[in-house]
């Protein structure tokens, strides 16, 4: 009757464009290159807007730092730590 939904998982929230942005510190055109060469994994909406899954962007930038992210979705990465992420 009363079921409790599960708690979403921050590895299921999809993040927007601009957030991912925001993690990488890098030009909002970088992250559509990324997007359309395969290098981030996009969900395209109905609408034809791209979303990112947080847990693949925390994968890259793990890859790219070699360091462990916190859960914390507002970690941004240092400014050397700044390149493509390899899959």
């Amino acid at each position: 009757m009363g079921e409790d939904k599960p708690a979403a998982d921050d590895a299921d929230e999809l993040l927007m464009p601009s957030q991912v942005v925001r993690r990488f510190q890098v030009d909002p055109k970088t992250v559509t290159r990324w997007s359309q060469a395969g290098k981030l994994d996009a969900i395209t909406t109905p609408g034809g807007h791209r979303r990112f899954r947080a847990s693949d962007i925390r994968r890259c930038l793990e890859d790219a730092t070699g360091e462990k992210q916190p859960e914390e979705t507002r970690w941004r990465p240092r400014a050397a730590d700044r390149h493509l992420c390899r899959p």
